[in-house]
């Protein structure tokens, strides 16, 4: 394995172990308002965000696993899954597109 690899998956992995402070931040994460947060926020709800409300439901609602959790070491699984599957899915994106592009270059 390259030096580039080694450094990313590692970089990948403290991140991943980073993941549970984001249960200690108070208030919403950046970009993740519903209607409502935006209503309170701003004071209206842009009509494209309005149209789609409702639209997706998230399969770990809340970063979380279904049950009670009100504690950190309760709720931090679900965000490692979270961080998981994210990682996956983006990795799987961007490794799809790159040997689509690789591919049309040749």
């Amino acid at each position: 394995m390259d030096k580039f690899l080694t450094m990313l998956i590692l970089g990948l992995v403290i991140l991943v172990a980073l993941v549970p402070l984001g249960l200690m931040a108070q208030g919403t994460a950046y970009g993740e308002w519903g209607p409502n947060d935006l209503q309170s926020a701003v004071g209206y709800i842009p009509a494209g965000l309005g149209s789609l409300a409702g639209w997706w439901h998230a399969p770990l609602d809340g970063y979380d696993l279904p049950g009670e959790h009100d504690t950190i070491l309760t709720q931090a699984p679900g965000y490692y899954i979270s961080a998981i599957i994210g990682i996956i899915a983006a990795g799987g994106a961007i490794y799809v597109i790159g040997k689509a592009v690789i591919t049309n270059k040749e």
